[in-house]
């Protein structure tokens, strides 16, 4: 699967690598092009997992707001809902084109 911004390939991973939690699709961090993400200040608390981290793509003048996000500090408990340990796992804004490999 691609995460594609514009022309720009912001993440790419197998199918089979990537999750999907609550409707969002979610990259594993090695497969996340990290040059083109800039930390954001904008936060939010999700109930159940916790504080996320926000990121906008930037490309020379071009920014995409708070474009990704991911929850770097998950509780166990998540964790454990997840199955999987999704720390460092970033979803895309609809900004984000998703396409299937």
């Amino acid at each position: 699967m691609k995460a594609l911004w514009r022309d720009l390939v912001v993440a790419q991973a197998d199918d089979d690598d990537v999750l999907e939690i609550d409707g969002a699709v979610y990259f594993p961090p090695s497969a996340i092009d990290f040059d083109l993400l800039a930390p954001s200040e904008t936060g939010y608390t999700c109930s159940w997992r916790g504080d996320a981290r926000y990121y906008s793509i930037v490309s020379g003048d071009e920014r995409e707001p708070d474009a990704a996000w991911g929850y770097p500090d998950m509780s166990d408990a998540a964790l454990a809902r997840i199955g999987v340990d999704a720390r460092g796992y970033l979803a895309f804004s609809p900004a984000v084109s998703l396409i299937h490999s």
